[in-house]
């Protein structure tokens, strides 16, 4: 017996972004767009992560984006350059409002493997 519903989340681009030196000496950059496909959510946070899932430091303009539904925005991400061999993923992860949990409750996280 299969079971089928709808299962919403918001998408980040690009899958597999590459690095570039910035105007920084010693830090690279990409560049990210997110997209909220979730009429319950607002608020995405970033992070960069290592391939065993250990953060790693990074810079943004935000580290939690809001985002209104069916709302895109571009963003970029400045990791240092002795960071770059540890950093694996760039992640956005949905944040629920405590007061606010309408549908199912349940946060997305997207992640992006670095080239």
């Amino acid at each position: 017996m299969g079971l089928s519903g709808a299962a919403n989340a918001h998408e980040m681009v690009p899958a597999y972004p590459t690095m570039k030196p910035s105007y920084i000496t010693g830090v690279s950059v990409t560049n990210m767009k997110i997209f909220n496909r979730r009429d319950d959510v607002r608020y995405y946070e970033i992070g960069v992560f290592t391939s065993e899932w250990e953060p790693i430091p990074f810079a943004s303009e935000e580290k939690i984006i809001k985002l209104e539904y069916l709302e895109k925005k571009t963003f970029e991400v400045y990791i240092r350059n002795s960071d770059l061999d540890d950093a694996t993923y760039i992640c956005t992860l949905s944040k629920l409002e405590k007061d606010n949990v309408r549908t199912t409750g349940v946060s997305s996280k997207i992640c992006s493997k670095i080239k």
